[in-house]
C-alpha cells in the first residue's frame, strides 16, 4: 500500500514540475504573442464582436492547455467557473481534482477486497476526483437560482428609474450600484462593457452567456426589440417582471408537487449502493463469490446500468419545464 501511495505522489509531483517548466518554456512565445496583439491594436481598427474584458485564458493556449482545449475542456470549464462566480482558471480546477484523488487512493486501499484492489482504488479515486467539479456545479446552480430570484426586482427598479426620466444607461448604472450580488455584479459588468464602447447587442449577448437563464434572454430580447422598433421600455420591463414572478411561482408549485418523485429517485438510487457498502464492511465474503464469478460480474454490471437508466428516466419525468 505504501509503495502505491508513494508512486502516485511521485507521478503527481513530476506532472506538476513538468507543467511548471513547460509554462516557463513558452513564456517568451506568449510575450511575443501579446506584443503582436498590441501592434494589431495600434494598426487599422477592425470591427469585431470581441469582449472588452480580459479573458481568463490566453487566446491561443500552448502546452498542456492546448491538449485540454482540443477536448473543449478549457472553454467549458471556463464558462462553468465564470457562471459559478469563481475566479479560478481551468488548470486550477484540474489540479484540485488531481489533488482530491490522493485521499481517494488512500480510501481505496482501505476498502475490503471484494471486486479487486485496483477496481476499488480506481473507483475511489474517480469519486474523490469528481468532487471539486460537482462542488462547482452546485455552486453554479445556487448562484443562478439567486439571480433568478433577484431579476424581477431588478427589472422593476429599471422601470421606475426610466419612468422618473433617466436614460437606459443611467438606469443600468444605478441598478448595478444598488442591486446586491450576484446579479448586481453582472449588471455592473454589463454597464462597464457598454460604457467602454461595446455595442449594446454585444454586451447583452455576453450577459446571456454569463447568466444562462431564460428570463435573462427575455430581458435582452425585449431591450433589443425596443431599440429596433421603439415603444415604452419601462412598461415592457414591468410586464416582463410580472411574467417572471408568475413563472417563478408556478415553478415553485411544480417543484412542491414533484418533490415526492425526486425523493423517491434519490432513495432508489442510493439504497443499493449503501447496502453494498454496508455488506462490504460487515461481511466482505458475502459479495466475493458473486464478484469473482463471471456470471456474477455480468449481473453486477447489468444492475449498475439499470440503476443509471432508472435515474435518468425518473429525472426526465419529474423535471417539468416551466
Amino acid at each position: 500500500m505504501l509503495v502505491v501511495i508513494a508512486a502516485f505522489i511521485l507521478i503527481f509531483v513530476l506532472t506538476l514540475v513538468a507543467i511548471s517548466f513547460g509554462t516557463k518554456f513558452y513564456e517568451s512565445r506568449r510575450r511575443r504573442h501579446v506584443t503582436g496583439m498590441l501592434e494589431t491594436v495600434a494598426g487599422p481598427i477592425e470591427l469585431t464582436a470581441a469582449k472588452l474584458l480580459k479573458d481568463l485564458e490566453p487566446a491561443q493556449p500552448s502546452g498542456i492547455r492546448r491538449l485540454l482545449s482540443s477536448f473543449d475542456f478549457t472553454q467549458k470549464s471556463q464558462e462553468l467557473l465564470q457562471q459559478a462566480g469563481l475566479d479560478w482558471k481551468p488548470m486550477r480546477l484540474l489540479t484540485t481534482s488531481a489533488m482530491a484523488m490522493v485521499p481517494g487512493l488512500i480510501v481505496g486501499t482501505m476498502i475490503p477486497d471484494v471486486f479487486g484492489r485496483w477496481v476499488n482504488i480506481v473507483a475511489a479515486m474517480a469519486l474523490f476526483g469528481a468532487m471539486p467539479y460537482l462542488w462547482v456545479k452546485k455552486k453554479r446552480s445556487k448562484r443562478l437560482g439567486e439571480m433568478e430570484e433577484q431579476l424581477p426586482e431588478a427589472l422593476d427598479f429599471m422601470a421606475r428609474s426610466m419612468r422618473a426620466g433617466h436614460a437606459f444607461t443611467i438606469s443600468l448604472e444605478m441598478l448595478g450600484g444598488e442591486l446586491p450580488d450576484p446579479l448586481g455584479q453582472e449588471f455592473r459588468t454589463l454597464f462597464n462593457e457598454q460604457n467602454l464602447g461595446a455595442a449594446l447587442d454585444v454586451a447583452l449577448r455576453n450577459l446571456c452567456q454569463r447568466v444562462p437563464l431564460l428570463d435573462v434572454r427575455f430581458f435582452a430580447s425585449s431591450v433589443m426589440l425596443q431599440r429596433q422598433t421603439g415603444g415604452n421600455l419601462a412598461e415592457i420591463l414591468t410586464h416582463l417582471a410580472y411574467l417572471i414572478r408568475e413563472r417563478f411561482r408556478l415553478k415553485g408549485q411544480v417543484k412542491a408537487v414533484s418533490s415526492h418523485g425526486r425523493m423517491t429517485a434519490l432513495v432508489l438510487t442510493l439504497m443499493p449502493f449503501v447496502t453494498m457498502l454496508g455488506l462490504m464492511f460487515v461481511s466482505p465474503e458475502y459479495l466475493q463469490g458473486m464478484a469473482k464469478d463471471p456470471d456474477g460480474r455480468l449481473m453486477i454490471i447489468g444492475a449498475l446500468l439499470a440503476q443509471v437508466l432508472a435515474r435518468v428516466f425518473i429525472k426526465k419525468i419529474v423535471n417539468i419545464k416551466v
